[in-house]
């Protein structure tokens, strides 16, 4: 029987003196070493995470642990921990060693959760399968031929696969809501600028959020309470209070849901998928609740808005690795523009240059207003559009993918088929709302189905709550 597949099974053998900190470390340290070939790790922090166990074991023995005692945690390679490497699972960062610790990881650490190490991700978070990485792909622990989702999939994969309690993600337009249903975990985008930014190496700025990879929604929630909250490192982060959402799970009262027209008859929603969901809807009707179809005519232009705007930022974020300062450099130059020319296209993968390329394209001169412009206004109307919807109804629920986990290359030849992916996520991203995607059964082959909820602006523990009361009856 596997062992320390929640925080509170944890804490019991702690509090029962079952076991300790350095015991736990061990066991998921042992089981990183016997699904090595998962790929998922980049870097395993072994000497530090016993360490930090060693240290952690002494507080809980005087009764001054934090309240993260004894969760073990990965990090996906976009956040910085000081004194150790990070380098967005990208060439162009190669021996790049951080200077400071981003304040969401510094944050659980202050609570005595351990770091075991970095995880690997798609480049710079440009994907959704997992492919895009120098580190090389991520397999798919229930299925070795099938992608974990992206760009977040190393991060899925430790915790589905047992190799730390939880793990922390990043959510630019999907990347920690696709990979957890792909991998039947809970997986949350909180509200943009919930969570500081601060010691994230940036993809979008104006999207990019830290989620949050579990087994189960209360130690989602741990996590996200523990991290959120305003940061003098961010100026965009929020200073709204935050408030103890894993004591906020009860869930009682009848509430307003509406579901996409559009996301359930689009034709490229697998079968299986479209019948779990609307069996969710179904049972929620019956339950007492108000479930109502509404129309969402923007749904072809949430993919372009994304796309468009967040290559534009991409493009302007990833000026700053030239091989100057920090990073690969190549050795094949023979003068300064040579050594630029040469080390941005050694150092990039294809798809961060595909989305590079685009970005500097929508931000030329010729083009900034018939598409950049653009865009940014459509973007305000998808926004004001899902504001509107959640300021009707408490929740908005949709499947979280199109389809379950696809098979390695299926799509590798056909970027616009791999956006595809992004479908039903990008809307919660482009709005800036909170999204989670909890398991909702499984396929004919036995892969895990995700279900997407959608609440207003700050409506964590609402979320939270809602998402525990369906799984706790799926």
């Amino acid at each position: 029987m596997e062992k320390f597949l929640s925080f509170d099974e944890i804490k019991k053998s702690l509090e029962n003196r079952e076991t300790d900190c350095k015991t736990i470390v061990n066991h998921y340290l042992n089981n990183i070493k016997t699904k090595a070939h998962l790929n998922a790790f980049v870097e395993v922090y072994e000497q530090s995470a016993l360490q930090q166990a060693e240290e952690i074991d002494q507080k809980l023995a005087m009764g001054k642990a934090g309240k993260l005692a004894g969760m073990v945690l990965g990090i996906k390679d976009v956040l910085c921990l000081t004194s150790h490497t990070v380098n967005a699972s990208s060439k162009i960062l190669e021996g790049f060693e951080s200077q400071f610790t981003s304040t969401a990881v510094q944050r659980l650490i202050n609570e005595d959760a351990i770091i075991i190490g970095r995880l690997n991700c798609d480049e710079f978070g440009m994907g959704s399968s997992n492919e895009n990485s120098v580190h090389g792909k991520v397999l798919n622990d229930l299925d070795n031929s099938r992608v974990p989702g992206g760009s977040s999939g190393g991060s899925a994969v430790a915790v589905q696969a047992n190799l730390c309690t939880v793990s922390l993600g990043t959510d630019t337009g999907g990347s920690v809501r696709q990979p957890a249903a792909f991998t039947g975990l809970v997986g949350t985008k909180p509200t943009y600028s919930r969570v500081s930014r601060h010691g994230l190496i940036a993809y979008a700025s104006s999207f990019d959020t830290i989620g949050v990879f579990s087994r189960n929604v209360k130690d989602n929630a741990r996590v996200m309470e523990t991290m959120a909250g305003p940061d003098d490192f961010d100026s965009t982060a929020s200073r709204k209070p935050v408030p103890n959402y894993s004591e906020l799970l009860h869930f009682g009262k009848p509430v307003k849901i509406a579901y996409l027209k559009e996301t359930i008859d689009s034709p490229a929603l697998q079968p299986e998928i479209k019948e779990n969901t609307l069996a969710v809807l179904n049972r929620l009707k019956n339950e007492g609740h108000q479930v109502d179809e509404v129309n969402f005519p923007l749904l072809d232009y949430v993919l372009p808005t994304y796309y468009i705007l967040t290559t534009a930022e991409a493009s302007s974020n990833l000026s700053r690795f030239d091989g100057v300062k920090f990073g690969y450099r190549t050795p094949n130059a023979h003068n300064l523009e040579s050594m630029y020319k040469l080390t941005r296209s050694e150092g990039f993968g294809e798809e961060v240059k595909r989305r590079i390329m685009l970005g500097t394209f929508v931000l030329s001169a010729s083009y900034y207003d018939a598409y950049f412009t653009k865009a940014q206004k459509v973007r305000r109307l998808i926004k004001d559009f899902t504001e509107d919807l959640l300021n009707k109804y408490d929740y908005i629920i949709m499947p979280t993918t199109p389809t379950t986990a696809f098979k390695f290359g299926e799509h590798s030849n056909d970027p616009v088929a791999m956006y595809l992916e992004d479908l039903f996520t990008v809307q919660a991203s482009v709005s800036g709302v909170p999204a989670i995607s909890i398991p909702n059964g499984k396929d004919e082959k036995g892969l895990p189905i995700g279900l997407q909820i959608m609440a207003n602006s700050f409506k964590e523990a609402d979320l939270y709550a809602f998402a525990e009361y369906l799984s706790a009856s799926n």
